[in-house]
C-alpha cells in the first residue's frame, strides 16, 4: 500500500488496531492529558487531538506531531478512560516506520536503528569495543555459576560522559565483593527506545539477541544502571516467555550500604536534588531507594524539586527523543535545570543516562555559573566509599 492512499477510514482504523491502538474509541476527549504533558510547558501540543484524529482515521503519520511524545508516563496517571496513550501513540508510529514515513526532525532514529542493526547498539560504534570501557578495572567475563550479569547500557558502554558512571558502578561492586561478571561483545541493546519510537522488528531482533546470550552463558539475575533496561527486562522481555530477576542499581546499592557491605566514610557535604527518570519512578514506582541512598551519605542535604516523585518533570529524552534534536526553546531539561537551581543545588543527580545526557546539554547552553553539577547516585556514592 502508498503512503498517499492511507486516507481510507476502513484501512487506517485496522491498521491502528493492528498496531496496539484498539483505546483510541474509548476517548471522550475530556483534555486531561493535554494539562499534564511537558509540552505544553514549551510549546502548543495535544495528544487529545493525534487521539481524535486517529480514532477517525485521519491520520498524522506524514506530520512531526506523532513523534514528539516522550513516553513519560503522565497522561496514562490522569486518563479516567484508559485510552493507554503511550500505547496508541506508539501504534501510529509504526504505521509510520512501515511506511517509511519520516519527517526531517526524525531521520535520527533511522541512523540509529542501522547502527542497531549492524552493531547492536544506536551510537554508530563497534560491538567487539563493547566492553572497552571496562579495561583495567579488574571486571571478569560473566560464565555460567557468576551470580549476577551487570549489563553496562549502550550509553554507559560507549558515551565519555556515561562511561564515568559505569567504571563507578564496578568499582564498587569490586569494593563489596559481589560476584559478577559482563557479557560486553555479546550483549545488545536493550531495544526500549527504538520499539517506542515504532520499529517492534528491531525490538524483536534485539530482544532475542540478548535472551539467547543469557540463556547460552547461564544467566539468571541481571543488574542494570539504565531505567530504559529495567523496564524493558522487567516487564517486556517476559512477552518473550522467559523470566531473568532483574535489579535496578539504586535498589542493589542501598542493599548493599544497609548490609554494610559497602560503608560510607566520606562526607558530602554539598546540597543535592534528586530527579526521578520517568521510567524508573512512574513506569516502575521505584523512588525511594534512591532518595534512602543519598540520605546515608554524611554531610548530604537532600532537597525537592517541584514536580517530584510521581510528577517528576521528564527530561525530554524518552520515546526516542534521546536521538531527536530538540530546540533550545523548547528543552524540558532547560526548566527542570532551572527547578534545581531553584532549590539551591549544587548538585543535580539522577539515575538513569537519557536524563543525564540532556541535563548536560542544557547545563552547557544554560551558561549559568550557578547550574548544579549533574551526578548519577553511583558517582556520588564512590566519591566518599
Amino acid at each position: 500500500m502508498e503512503t498517499e492512499n492511507l486516507s481510507d477510514y476502513a484501512e487506517i482504523r485496522e491498521l491502528i488496531d493492528e498496531n496496539g491502538g484498539e483505546a483510541f474509541p474509548r476517548c471522550y476527549q475530556c483534555g486531561l492529558c493535554d494539562t499534564v504533558c511537558p509540552w505544553n510547558l514549551v510549546r502548543p501540543f495535544s495528544m487529545r487531538k493525534i487521539v481524535r484524529e486517529a480514532t477517525f482515521g485521519m491520520t498524522e503519520i506524514e506530520e512531526e506531531e506523532i513523534w514528539r511524545c516522550t513516553t513519560c508516563g503522565r497522561c496514562p496517571q490522569k486518563c479516567p478512560r484508559d485510552v493507554k496513550q503511550i500505547e496508541s501513540g506508539v501504534a501510529l508510529r509504526r504505521i509510520a516506520t512501515e511506511f517509511k514515513v519520516f519527517p526531517a526532525a526524525v531521520q535520527p532514529v533511522r541512523t540509529a536503528r542501522a547502527s542497531l542493526m549492524s552493531e547492536g547498539n544506536p551510537l554508530g560504534q563497534s560491538r567487539q569495543d563493547r566492553a572497552k570501557w571496562a579495561e583495567g578495572l579488574s571486571v571478569k567475563p560473566f560464565t555460567e555459576g557468576t551470580e549476577i550479569l551487570y549489563f553496562a547500557s549502550c550509553y554507559l558502554s560507549y558515551d565519555p560522559r556515561l562511561t564515568h558512571v559505569a567504571k563507578a558502578t564496578v568499582k564498587l561492586l569490586n569494593q563489596a565483593g559481589v560476584d559478577y561478571g559482563i557479557l560486553g561483545s555479546k550483549d545488545s541493546c536493550c531495544g526500549e527506545s527504538i520499539r517506542k519510537a515504532g520499529d517492534e522488528e528491531v525490538f524483536k531482533r534485539l530482544a532475542k539477541e540478548n535472551i539467547k546470550a543469557w540463556i547460552d552463558n547461564g544467566v539468571t539475575k541481571i543488574l542494570v544502571s539504565s531505567p530504559h533496561c529495567y523496564h524493558t527486562f522487567k516487564n517486556e522481555y517476559p512477552d518473550f516467555r522467559v523470566s531473568f530477576e532483574v535489579v535496578h542499581i539504586s535498589e542493589f546499592l542501598l542493599d548493599l550500604v544497609e548490609q554494610g557491605r559497602l560503608e560510607l566514610k566520606g562526607e558530602y557535604a554539598k546540597r543535592v536534588t534528586y530527579h526521578d527518570p520517568c521510567y524508573l519512578g512512574r513506569h516502575n514506582g521505584i523512588y525511594d531507594a534512591p532518595r534512602e541512598l543519598l540520605k546515608k551519605v554524611p554531610g548530604l542535604e537532600l532537597k525537592e524539586m517541584p514536580d517530584s516523585r510521581v510528577d517528576s518533570l521528564c527530561c525530554g529524552g524518552g520515546g526516542g527523543r534521546i536521538w531527536m534534536e530538540t530546540p533550545k526553546e523548547e528543552r524540558f531539561s532547560n526548566l527542570r535545570m532551572g527547578q534545581a537551581v531553584g532549590v539551591g543545588a549544587e548538585v543535580l543527580a539522577t539515575a538513569c543516562p537519557y536524563c543525564i545526557t540532556m541535563f548536560e546539554e542544557s547545563r552547557l547552553s544554560l551558561e549559568q555559573s550557578s547550574a548544579p553539577v549533574i551526578k548519577d547516585i553511583t558517582e556520588i556514592i564512590g566519591e566518599v566509599i
